[in-house]
């Protein structure tokens, strides 16, 4: 079964907040650069969904899929 864009983006924000980020934090100001691109992703993504704009919600869905621990 495939999901959708607005079940998947939801699942993404969560899992760069949730799990990728944590893992930024701890590496201490090495990670700052890193964390202030997943927080401003994370933005796009709310901004995007609350707008219903689906081009953006599918730009900021891969670069968000780009992140990784």
């Amino acid at each position: 079964m495939s999901e959708s864009l607005g079940e998947a983006l939801p699942r993404e924000m969560a899992r760069v907040r949730d799990e990728v980020m944590p893992a930024y934090e701890e590496i201490g100001p090495s990670g700052a650069f890193a964390l202030a691109f997943m927080r401003a992703d994370l933005d796009a993504a709310a901004r995007a969904m609350a707008e219903g704009d689906v081009v953006a919600m599918l730009r900021v869905y891969q670069s968000l899929k780009d992140y990784t621990t």
